[in-house]
């Protein structure tokens, strides 16, 4: 199964930026699918981002024009820009992946059936 590795959160104050990288292994070919999902405490994950394999991206309304979610496969990697960030964009991000979907269907990260452990992202008023 791939395995994803988070990194690249923290801590900024509101209007603030950060930039969050999924580093992808263990997989033999690039997954047709991958994406971003994020979790508050005590509320439902929400499916923030995702790209397929031929670049197409799809966003959350909450994040559209301040989100940009993009893939280097020679660094194995996808990344989440985040900027103007607001208060209600803290949360737990994840990195998710699947092999097999097609990009008609790569549309939700918090479906996807393989998960990193998480960066937190926490924003200040």
């Amino acid at each position: 199964r791939p395995q994803l590795v988070e990194s690249g959160g923290g801590s900024v104050q509101s209007g603030g930026s950060l930039r969050l990288s999924c580093a992808a292994s263990n997989y033999a070919a690039w997954p047709r699918c991958m994406g971003w999902f994020r979790q508050a405490p005590g509320e439902e994950g929400e499916g923030v981002a995702v790209i397929d394999s031929a670049g197409g991206t799809k966003y959350a309304e909450s994040v559209k024009g301040r989100f940009t979610i993009s893939q280097d496969r020679v660094q194995n990697t996808i990344f989440l820009q985040m900027n103007s960030l607001k208060p209600e964009d803290t949360g737990m991000y994840y990195c998710a992946a699947d092999l097999y979907i097609p990009p008609r269907r790569c549309t939700n990260a918090r479906v996807l059936p393989y998960q990193g452990q998480g960066t937190q992202v926490t924003v200040s008023s």
